[in-house]
């Protein structure tokens, strides 16, 4: 099984439906997928969440399917977005001086993209 991550850094909008729209496409495809939510895109997490946001409900398939990994913790500091992550239920990943770092997915298998 071919097994994918998704560091996804842009904070835009416009990019992050092709990252949901691909992770679930690959899943449905049969691949291990996982998103990392980095950087910028860390503002998204409390607009995803919001029902009338237009990606609503991509991100709720994404996140009942189990693909996103969680959020940067230093990132979600910085942008102020850590209490809408945790209220979320989402992984705060700070494995990297406070950052989620690549490696350990490396070392699991897992082929990096970045966004």
């Amino acid at each position: 099984m071919k097994r994918i991550a998704m560091f996804v850094f842009n904070g835009d909008a416009m990019c992050f439906v092709h990252v949901l729209l691909n992770a679930l496409d690959m899943n449905a495809r049969g691949c291990d997928m996982k998103i990392i939510i980095e950087g910028a895109s860390t503002r998204l997490t409390p607009e995803l969440a919001a029902a009338d946001h237009p990606l609503h409900a991509l991100w709720e398939k994404a996140r009942a399917a189990g693909l996103i990994a969680g959020v940067c913790e230093a990132c979600s500091r910085k942008t102020r977005t850590l209490d809408a992550a945790a209220s979320l239920g989402l992984p705060l990943l700070n494995d990297m001086n406070g950052h989620p770092g690549m490696a350990q997915y490396q070392d699991d298998g897992y082929e990096i993209i970045t966004f």
